[in-house]
């Protein structure tokens, strides 16, 4: 069912940015976001970029230690949101990184705050071409332990996530 909503042209310039890694100036790659979150506009007609919901590469070391965690936090416990988490992660092969697309589903949400960004996932999901890895989340204990995304991003085969031993 789709819901109406629409996605704000600023949601799609942040996943294009995030997605392609084009070679940048060491200033470029402090300011490419790691994490965001996209909520509901007030009026609820558009997906929007959540106003100082970010972590910028450039904060990794400087106001953020573990990036995974920190991203945890910007999780509201009562209402529902989107969010790209751009994984840093290695296999027994080699390093990699993904974007990670996540729906964010709290049991505390509201069912009409739910019922909508259900109904509008369909149309962000749509504007963010080549996601490979897609996490529908309902509350903090499936998000807080960094091996259940490791298992999505590939399995038993993830040896470290963000620098950190599995």
């Amino acid at each position: 069912m789709a819901s109406g909503v629409t996605v704000n042209d600023e949601v799609i310039r942040v996943f294009n940015d995030m997605k392609v890694r084009k070679s940048s100036s060491q200033d470029e790659v402090k300011k490419r976001k790691k994490a965001v979150l996209f909520c509901l506009s007030d009026d609820r007609k558009k997906i929007i970029v959540e106003e100082g919901k970010q972590i910028l590469v450039g904060d990794i070391g400087e106001t953020v230690d573990d990036p995974y965690a920190d991203f945890v936090k910007l999780l509201p416990l009562n209402d529902c949101r989107y969010g790209l988490y751009d994984a840093t992660y290695e296999t027994k092969e080699s390093k990699k990184e993904d974007l990670v697309f996540i729906f964010w589903a709290p049991d505390g949400a509201p069912l009409k705050s739910k019922m909508i960004y259900a109904s509008s996932k369909d149309a962000i999901k749509k504007k963010f071409t080549g996601i490979k890895h897609e996490w529908q989340v309902n509350g903090l204990d499936d998000i807080q332990d960094r091996t259940t995304l490791a298992e999505k991003l590939g399995g038993n085969v993830v040896v470290s996530l963000e620098g950190k031993p599995m």
